[in-house]
């Protein structure tokens, strides 16, 4: 008699079930396995790159320290650099130039301050600060003498600061002058006629949108605009001719208050700067303090290591780590 086959209930496995069900648990168990592996390697290699650059900041920091100290022995010259534009918030904010100043004049082994200038201008609020500061601190201290460098380019409000020094120094293809005052915009009103865009602005006072570059220009605005311009370049000229005095040949040459600009060569003669060298040169032979210890206000010692490490990489470590800021070397 041949035996009927009788199916499984939902109660009993069917063949191989069992085995299947084991099998699929110890694929799951050695996945998860595998995760908290590699999660518990990835916490070590974090804890090992923070203890690498805690370590890197631990003995390279102190070595920085040292630098001033490592001529203090006898008396050296300030040495601050102007460079880029100035502005709030970049590397030549009146912030940066001013406590890098002030440090300088509070050291008493320096014997002499240069600001080494490479810079085409930026704000004249910036530059004013910067101009005003200077003078204060050398009629506090009238025997640490101030000696404006300009390298590559000195322009404009870095003129202005440059100014206020006891004495200007450039080289001979230096880039100096530009004693005056830009505004620039752009007007569009002519290609919303032609894409037939509507400029729809609500404001609360007549002259609200001054300058608005999606609006007509108004005569009245624009004469209002230009008379502040020449108020700013007013103020730019009075303090150069304060800082520079009868050096200036302004009399005979009216147009260095035109915007232009001269190399070195040619602003010797017009006064605008007092002889040709470089911030070595007026270290050694002006000042007599050969040695040159920088003054100027750094990004700390991780910026400078994380930028090298790659910007966005550098960014998220020092967000998770706390160094930020730029710090006085």
């Amino acid at each position: 008699m041949v035996d009927q086959w009788k199916a499984p209930s939902a109660a009993e496995p069917a063949v191989g079930d069992d085995k299947s069900w084991k099998l699929l648990e110890k694929t799951l168990l050695a996945g998860v396995q595998e995760q908290r592996r590699a999660r518990r390697w990835g916490i070590f290699f974090k804890v090992l790159t923070f203890c690498y650059l805690i370590t890197v900041l631990v003995l390279f920091t102190p070595l920085l320290d040292m630098e001033r100290t490592a001529v203090s022995g006898s008396g050296y010259t300030a040495l601050i650099d102007v460079r880029g534009v100035i502005a709030d918030k970049e590397e030549a904010s009146a912030d940066n130039l001013v406590t890098s100043l002030q440090a300088a004049f509070e050291d008493p082994k320096v014997k002499g301050v240069v600001l080494r200038i490479n810079s085409p201008g930026g704000s004249p609020v910036q530059s004013g600060y910067v101009y005003d500061e200077i003078r204060r601190l050398r009629g506090l201290h009238p025997d640490t003498k101030v000696y404006a460098v300009i390298s590559d380019l000195g322009a404009s409000g870095a003129y202005y600061i440059a100014s206020a020094a006891d004495e200007i120094y450039a080289d001979k293809a230096s880039l100096v002058g530009s004693i005056g005052v830009t505004a620039a915009g752009f007007g569009f009103v002519g290609a919303m006629d032609k894409l037939g865009i509507q400029r729809r602005a609500y404001t609360s006072g007549e002259h609200k949108a001054f300058l608005d570059p999606f609006e007509p220009e108004k005569p009245d605005e624009t004469k209002f605009w230009q008379g502040v311009l020449n108020v700013t370049h007013e103020q730019f000229i009075a303090s150069v001719k304060q800082g520079r005095g009868d050096r200036l040949k302004d009399k005979e040459h009216p147009e260095l208050f035109s915007g232009l600009v001269w190399t070195g060569q040619q602003a010797l003669p017009l006064g605008l700067i007092d002889g040709l060298g470089n911030a070595s040169s007026v270290a050694r032979d002006v000042i007599g303090a050969k040695e040159l210890v920088d003054f100027t206000v750094q990004e700390s010692t991780f910026d400078r290591f994380s930028k090298k490490l790659g910007a966005s990489v550098a960014q998220q470590l020092a967000m998770w780590m706390g160094f930020q800021g730029p710090t006085l070397r």
